[in-house]
């Protein structure tokens, strides 16, 4: 038996607001940030589940209390009962009802559990040897049914819908698994995109992103309409006609905003606009949709829960749907929205970049490559070249699609230098 010893915290910052890396038109000068949560156990083997929850400075100090506030769920537990039945550890975890009022099921409290939730399947694909990805493609269609907590979701998909999704997805998972090997997974750049960046540096930016075989890049709108023209139509320019150029206003725009915004840069032949609006508004997102088609509408990397998830896709509120692997409840709630975009038909292009969002995201899409959807026709990962030296296992891009990783775990295990060099302590919070 495996004893789970102790859960680990650290509040790490990059101060990526100097270089106004991240920068967009409702987040100016955010810093990178994780609050960091490692599981140690008394197994002797070394290994130790590694994750984290993605912030943009302060505020990581409330993450990490809350990630704290987790812990006797797990200390002093065997570790294999907790490993073996994912779905029962998640809801030990979400269905706390004191720790819950705190959401339910949504904000800090919903990502720390998320955080604590991905350390345990990066200890558990540690465990058998495996990526993450690998480690989830192979389970049983009931395995990962199991995986899912459908409270509030029958009325849009059920235990024996989601069995059946994954069976219809069983045959040619071998031959995908070694398409996935071979060739990667498709990617887009929000590199060249921030509203920080000048004029000169986007054009460059686009330049490179085409040349390094990217197939589609992402420009931060909303803060200046004229400023959006303007950089639109320097990136148009530079990578030519048809290839695909998506916007992102960060929740920028109420509905009648975001309608006459869009109509003003829509000559630029936009691939998608992204969270035009609050994230919480199902109905706007609609009304959005609507008024804007054929042009699609991405959201969902501020989407609390798999319940928001199901609205937006039962109210034909998005048509591309970007999972978070930080911001719901980890790994199962990621299950959840894959084959609930799955039953839906919806394609999914998880949103990344941060501090680790692409290393761990990655696992998410390539799992629904070979196991869930089984295509990879319109989707593609978001990437942003950026704090990947930071990890154990960074992610790899070839020719503009990310490589699938094989080295055992989920990918979110930081080098234990980094984590001494970024952690925030009070003499920093002075200085």
């Amino acid at each position: 038996m495996t004893i789970i010893t102790s859960v680990e915290t650290a509040d790490i910052r990059f101060p990526t607001s100097t270089s106004l890396d991240g920068s967009d038109a409702m987040n100016p000068d955010p810093d990178y940030s994780a609050a960091y949560v490692v599981v140690h156990t008394d197994a002797g083997d070394g290994l130790e589940g590694h994750a984290f929850a993605f912030t943009i400075g302060r505020g990581n100090d409330v993450q990490v209390a809350a990630i704290e506030l987790l812990a006797d769920h797990l200390v002093g537990r065997d570790a294999e009962m907790l490993l073996d039945d994912m779905g029962s550890t998640w809801k030990l975890l979400a269905h706390d009802s004191q720790l819950r009022w705190l959401g339910p099921e949504k904000g800090v409290m919903h990502m720390a559990i998320g955080a604590v939730v991905n350390a345990l399947w990066d200890l558990k694909a540690k465990r058998a040897g495996q990526p993450l990805w690998r480690l989830l493609a192979r389970m049983t269609p009931e395995q990962l049914a199991d995986l899912v907590d459908y409270r509030y979701l029958s009325d849009a998909l059920t235990r024996d819908e989601a069995v059946r999704i994954l069976r219809d997805a069983e045959p040619g998972r071998a031959e995908r698994e070694r398409l996935l090997l071979e060739r990667g997974y498709p990617a887009y750049t929000t590199s060249p995109g921030w509203l920080g960046y000048s004029d000169e540096k986007l054009e460059r930016l686009c330049r490179e992103a085409v040349a390094d075989g990217f197939g589609q890049i992402k420009l931060k709108v909303g803060g200046d309409l004229a400023d959006d023209v303007r950089r639109m139509r320097i990136a148009r320019r530079t990578v030519g006609e048809g290839f695909p150029i998506a916007i992102d206003a960060n929740q920028r725009w109420d509905v009648a905003e975001a309608i006459e915004w869009v109509g003003a840069l829509r000559e630029y032949d936009i691939a998608w606009v992204e969270e035009p609006t609050s994230p919480d508004d199902v109905l706007a997102h609609a009304a959005i949709a609507r008024e804007i088609a054929p042009i699609p509408v991405a959201t969902g990397e501020h989407a609390h829960n798999r319940v928001m998830v199901k609205q937006f896709l039962q109210a034909q509120a998005l048509q591309v749907l970007q999972i978070d692997a930080a911001r719901v409840g980890g790994v199962n709630e990621n299950v959840a929205n894959l084959l609930l975009a799955a039953k839906f038909g919806i394609r999914v292009c998880p949103h990344a970049g941060g501090v680790g969002l692409c290393e761990a995201v990655q696992h998410l899409s390539m799992f629904d490559f070979v196991a869930v959807s089984g295509t990879t026709e319109g989707r593609m990962i978001e990437f942003v070249d950026h704090l990947h030296e930071h990890f154990v296992t960074p992610t790899v891009i070839e020719g503009g699609s990310y490589t699938a990783p094989t080295a055992p775990g989920a990918g979110t295990q930081m080098h234990a230098a980094s984590v001494e060099e970024y952690r925030w302590t009070a003499e920093r919070a002075t200085a």
